[in-house]
C-alpha cells in the first residue's frame, strides 16, 4: 500500500518545479486503474475515477517547500521532504480511490495541485471549473482527526514617512512613529481577543520585519504586519481597521497602508454533515476514536470551500508539527490506516 506514496515522495517537487511528480503521479493513476489520467491546464495532476452524476473531489498538493531531504525508509517510517505536507495525505487519496473503484452513479476526482506552498495557482484554477457535492482537503492532522476549519490570513505594509529634523529637535522619527503605531495595533488585539478562548476565534499578529532610512530629505519607516484571522474577521475587516488605527492616532508625516500578497478569509467546515458522519465511522471501523480540530494555519480548503459551498472536511495522515521541518517523515502504518479509514468513508458515503 505505501508504493504510491514512496514514489511520489522520490519526486522532489518544490512550489514552480511540480512538473517531474506531476508526470508521475499522472502514471501511477493509470496504473491503479483510474479512467482517466491527465494534467489540467494549471499543470495538476488529475485522476478521475467513475462518470456518475454525483461528484466527490479529493484536492490534495503535490508541492512542496524548498529543502531536499534524502528518501529512506527506517523502521517503518518514511522520511522525504512532503512525506507529511502533503504527499502523504495526497497518496492516501490515489490509493483509497483506486481501492474504492467505479460506483454506480458517482463519480471521484484525485487532484495533486501546485503552488499550494506560494499562490494556491493550482487551487484556484479548479475553485472556478468544479461543482462538487463533496469536497476532502488534503492536509497532515494524523489518520484519526478531521480538519473542520482553518484561520485567513492578511498581510500588509505600514509605511511611515516625514521629513527629516536635526537629531536635537527632540520630534518624533520616522521609526519612532512606526514603533507607537505598531503599539496601538498590539493594543486592539490583545482587546479583541480578551474573550476568545480559542485560539481558533482569536486574531494573531505578527511583525514580520521593519525596515527605516532616511535620504537627507525624508525618513522613512515599514513594519511588515501579518494576520492570521478568525472566521469573525474579513481580509476587508482587518484592512479597515488597520486603517482607522492609522487615521484615529493622529500621527505627524504621511502614514499609510500597502496590502501585500494574497489576502485569504478563514474557512469553518459544517460539522452535521453526511460527509462528517462517514469518516466518524471510517475511524471507528480502524478502533478510533474521532476528534475535531480547527488549525492555525491556512490551506486550499479557504480556496476551494467559499466557491464550491458544498459539505467539505479536511483530512490527512501525518503529524502537522513536522511540516516544513528537516526530520519530515510518516510513519507507514499510520498511512495504511488513513487510506483505510478514508477507503471505507468513501464507501458509506456513496450508501447513504
Amino acid at each position: 500500500m505505501s508504493d504510491t506514496l514512496i514514489g511520489l515522495v522520490s519526486q522532489y517537487s518544490p512550489s514552480g518545479e511540480e512538473r517531474r511528480a506531476v508526470e508521475w503521479l499522472v502514471e501511477r493513476m493509470k496504473s491503479l486503474g483510474y479512467g482517466e489520467s491527465f494534467i489540467d491546464e494549471a499543470g495538476n495532476a488529475v485522476g478521475v475515477m467513475g462518470k456518475g452524476s454525483k461528484q466527490v473531489i479529493l484536492l490534495g498538493h503535490i508541492d512542496t517547500v524548498s529543502g531536499e531531504i534524502s528518501v529512506r525508509e527506517e523502521n517503518g517510517i518514511l522520511y522525504g521532504r512532503g512525506a507529511v505536507d502533503a504527499k502523504g495525505p495526497l497518496a492516501c487519496f490515489v490509493d483509497a480511490v483506486a481501492s474504492v473503484g467505479v460506483q454506480d452513479g458517482w463519480q471521484f476526482v484525485v487532484i495533486g495541485a501546485v503552488e499550494e506552498e506560494r499562490n494556491s495557482e493550482g487551487a484556484r484554477f479548479v475553485a472556478q471549473k468544479y461543482k462538487p457535492d463533496f469536497a476532502i482537503i488534503g492536509e497532515p492532522n494524523r489518520w484519526d482527526r478531521i480538519a473542520l476549519g482553518y484561520k485567513g490570513s492578511a498581510w500588509a505594509n505600514v509605511i511611515v514617512k516625514r521629513e527629516q529634523a536635526h537629531t536635537a529637535s527632540r520630534e518624533e522619527t520616522a521609526a519612532e512613529i512606526a514603533v507607537d503605531v505598531w503599539l496601538k495595533i498590539k493594543a486592539y488585539v490583545s482587546e479583541f481577543n480578551e474573550d476568545k478562548k480559542r485560539v481558533f476565534d482569536q486574531l494573531l499578529l505578527t511583525l514580520r520585519g521593519m525596515d527605516s532610512g532616511q535620504d537627507g530629505f525624508e525618513q522613512s519607516a515599514t513594519l511588515k504586519v501579518g494576520a492570521r484571522l478568525p472566521v469573525e474577521v474579513s481580509p476587508e475587516d482587518w484592512y479597515a481597521r488597520l486603517n482607522e488605527i492609522l487615521s484615529d492616532s493622529h500621527l505627524e508625516g504621511d502614514c499609510h497602508l500597502e496590502r501585500t500578497g494574497f489576502a485569504i478569509p478563514a474557512w469553518g467546515c459544517e460539522k452535521n454533515t453526511q460527509l462528517v458522519r462517514s469518516f466518524l465511522s471510517g475511524i471507528r471501523s480502524q478502533g478510533g476514536e474521532p476528534r475535531f480540530v480547527y488549525k492555525t494555519g491556512t490551506a486550499d480548503l479557504n480556496i476551494v470551500a467559499p466557491v464550491w459551498k458544498c459539505p467539505a472536511v479536511v483530512y490527512g495522515p501525518g503529524d502537522s508539527s513536522l511540516d516544513h521541518t528537516p526530520n519530515e517523515h510518516i510513519e507507514l502504518e499510520e498511512y495504511a490506516k488513513a487510506a483505510t479509514v478514508l477507503t471505507d468513508t468513501l464507501l458509506k458515503l456513496i450508501q447513504k
